[in-house]
């Protein structure tokens, strides 16, 4: 029974590069991922699992996880970071209007700085700021889901190995994560890694992610 719940913890956290990330560099609590896995093991099981025998199997499995390894690493190592201060976004419901004036302000707006994310019900619009009372004023204000205006997008433009490349994004984001900074909106572009946030925490989010592409460049020298 212990070398089953062992290969299963193993097996699951090899699934989730956000838990191979927390064990490697001690951030994780054993308890509470015990605690988090638990229902998936006895899932898998049939039977109830005692959490020590989880916790014991989760401090096992921390050897030989490294947040960059193999392809990501390399990706990584080749990727670059570009900064755009002065960046608004406006979020609206997904309505047939919304959409006719977007698809407009795409082509009213060439050249500038403007990404739109669609998802099932909303439809965020990031753009250079000098743009945003022209682009809000498009919106009935009922419409206008949220608004903010002094935020900054770091783009990581990586190789092109990055598109069959799993758990690349994931390295960024995390990094971004660990610096206790939030993000506002991520997107991704063909080989672009978009992360919009907070123009104050810009500088904070350069040095934590420059200090990741100099860990990844050391590893392949």
């Amino acid at each position: 029974m212990v070398n089953s719940i062992s290969k299963i913890v193993q097996n699951l956290i090899e699934g989730d590069l956000s838990l191979q990330d927390a064990l490697q560099r001690d951030y994780g609590n054993y308890s509470a991922i015990a605690r988090m896995l638990k229902p998936k093991v006895e899932e898998i099981l049939g039977q109830h699992v005692k959490l020590e025998s989880l916790i014991t199997s989760v401090k096992r499995a921390k050897t030989g996880y490294k947040p960059l390894r193999g392809k990501i690493t390399k990706v990584v190592a080749g990727s670059v970071i570009n900064i755009r201060t002065d960046v608004a976004k406006v979020s609206v419901e997904k309505t047939k209007r919304n959409l006719e004036k977007i698809r407009k302000s795409l082509v009213d707006f060439p050249g500038e700085f403007f990404q739109v994310i669609e998802g099932m019900s909303a439809i965020t619009l990031v753009f250079d700021q000098r743009l945003f009372n022209e682009i809000y004023s498009m919106f009935r204000e009922r419409d206008v889901l949220n608004k903010k205006q002094n935020l900054a997008t770091i783009i990581i433009r990586s190789p092109d190995e990055i598109i069959d490349t799993p758990g690349c994004a994931l390295a960024f984001y995390n990094t971004v994560s660990r610096g206790h900074i939030n993000i506002e909106e991520t997107m991704s572009c063909f080989t672009d890694t978009i992360i919009v946030l907070a123009m104050e925490d810009v500088s904070k989010a350069f040095a934590v992610l420059t200090d990741l592409l100099a860990e990844a460049r050391k590893q392949i020298t």
